[in-house]
């Protein structure tokens, strides 16, 4: 098969979840045996020079990537409130993006059009003109409901409002658009559920994030015992607001419990010091894996987010040991106590890094069955395989 891959942001960077997981599938559907050609957003958080990307990758996928500014400025955020549209999703289109896009339909016959989450979808009309492919949405969020968490999670008024307001905004585009593709491959069967229920009646399938497990081998020659870390992009609020949590509510009772104990904070964008005892910034990490790996108890305090966390997913498969909370862990069929530890109250954390640093053969069987699961849940090849079958037979 031919497929398109249209991409909303850089799909190569190995700091990004969202852009991990949509490169892991280009590399899994071509190991298939399919013909994939990548066409991507260039955005300014994720920005990246031409001569910095593999040159066998941009053979192989005809790579080509437009810069369109989707920062937020306040005054066209101001002008939108004037206006019933979404500006969560016209951020990303561009007269540019979509010149280069027609082209590349009109030079070349593709199978399936596979439009890398809601925000590219401003182009469907576009491709249908142009292009007798079967277009497929792979959701990575019910995006909405991301912006309806965090206004029920906003301390203050305006921001409650206006959170508000584009989670109503985006919910209407996003549930419009639902039969207006030939299938959606959602990365959680939450998502698949939501869409089900909110009236979809074209293919669904789960499509969950993959690992390529050669890429992900357990070593703990560095490990630094008794120490708790969080890994993540610090310019998504969701993360943001999820490490101020556990800082605020939890950090200071787990130091009376074990005063040479330290977090570790990792990711790019972190704009705060976090000046609290037993606080490492460490910021943007050169490599994730190691850095993962040298550490013990991976926290993922989310109370908003959707879709599934590429972070877990890696964490398990480098044999960590897990805490999160339930909305950090969505999407993953984990078994709490068994492969994670699921938290949802400041006590609840205590309770659990406690128990990990106190009784450690507990805490190194979790991370053993947290690799098991990845093997048998969340293996790329397998993934791919069920995907390429299900787009054969959706082109039939």
């Amino acid at each position: 098969m031919k497929i398109l891959q249209i991409c909303s942001k850089i799909p190569f960077s190995p700091k990004d979840g969202g852009g991990i997981a949509m490169n892991i599938l280009t590399q899994g559907l071509m190991d298939q045996g399919n013909l994939v050609h990548v066409l991507a957003i260039s955005t300014p958080k994720h920005f990246l020079q031409e001569d910095a990307i593999d040159v066998d990758y941009k053979i192989k996928t005809a790579y080509q990537s437009v810069f369109i500014d989707t920062s937020v400025k306040p005054f066209a955020a101001v002008l939108n409130l004037f206006s019933s549209k979404s500006y969560n999703v016209i951020r990303f289109y561009s007269e540019a993006f979509e010149k280069v896009l027609i082209e590349k339909l009109k030079s070349e016959e593709y199978d399936v059009v596979q439009l890398e989450s809601l925000w590219v979808t401003p182009y469907l009309n576009g491709i249908r003109k142009h292009s007798k492919a079967k277009i497929v949405l792979r959701s990575h969020n019910v995006e909405y409901l991301i912006w309806e968490r965090l206004a029920s999670e906003a301390t203050s008024s305006f921001k409650k409002m206006y959170f508000n307001l584009l989670a109503k905004r985006l919910k209407k585009y996003e549930l419009n658009l639902l039969n207006k593709y030939d299938a959606i491959a959602c990365i959680t069967e939450l998502d698949v559920a939501v869409f089900k229920n909110a009236g979809c009646n074209i293919p669904l399938i789960h499509i969950p994030f993959g690992i390529d497990l050669e890429k992900y081998k357990i070593n703990n020659s560095n490990l630094e015992k008794s120490s708790v870390f969080h890994i993540g992009a610090m310019d998504w609020q969701p993360n943001i607001d999820g490490v101020n949590w556990f800082l605020n509510n939890a950090w200071n009772k787990l130091l009376g419990l074990h005063p040479s104990l330290k977090l570790y904070l990792a990711g790019k964008n972190i704009t705060s010091n976090f000046n609290q005892p037993n606080v490492v910034v460490d910021g943007e990490v050169a490599d994730a894996h190691c850095y993962i790996s040298s550490k013990s108890i991976m926290i993922i305090p989310l109370s908003s987010g959707g879709g599934m966390r590429v972070k877990i997913i890696e964490g398990m498969a480098l044999g960590k040991t897990i805490l999160s909370t339930s909305i950090g862990a969505e999407g993953i069929e984990y078994e709490n106590k068994k492969n994670i530890l699921i938290a949802d109250s400041p006590n609840e954390f205590i309770d659990a890094v406690d128990k990990c640093i106190n009784d450690v053969t507990f805490a190194e069987m979790l991370g053993k069955n947290a690799r098991l699961l990845v093997e048998t849940k969340y293996n790329n090849q397998l993934i791919c395989n069920k995907l390429s079958e299900f787009y054969k037979n959706l082109i039939k």
